[in-house]
């Protein structure tokens, strides 16, 4: 069973940084796709950052340069640096799991795969 719990989120100025946590299990430790993604009050769901097993990273053009993702393998634990935060990036987060047969994941894993496992989300707030 894959759990997946989020934390780290928080209040910051435009400008800020923070950084999230998630702690992973349950998934294929060999062969995945691991990301996360937000979704703020009347948006739509939008993914942000991706890591396959082969450590490929993808990024929506929204984030990329400004945030960055990357796994601990020996604590199953997944972050998201977050620099350079805007008042657009409030949103809540969510980080997501989903496992691949051996050899796929790197090719399906972008920022906007629609995992079927995610946490349920931890709360970012940037002011101006």
């Amino acid at each position: 069973q894959v759990q997946l719990v989020e934390s780290g989120g928080g209040s910051v100025q435009a400008g800020g940084s923070l950084k999230l946590s998630c702690a992973a299990s349950g998934y294929n430790y060999n062969s995945y796709c691991l990301g996360w993604f937000r979704q703020a009050p009347g948006k739509s769901r939008e993914g942000i950052a991706a890591i396959a097993d082969d450590g490929t990273t993808r990024y929506a053009d929204s984030v990329q340069g400004r945030f960055t993702i990357s796994l601990d393998g020996a604590k199953n634990t997944l972050y998201l640096q977050m620099n350079s935060l805007k008042p657009e990036d409030t949103a809540m987060y969510y980080c997501a799991a989903e496992s691949f047969t051996p050899g796929i994941a790197p090719r399906l894993c972008t920022s906007d795969y629609r995992f079927v496992h995610r946490g349920q989300g931890t709360q970012v707030t940037i002011s101006s």
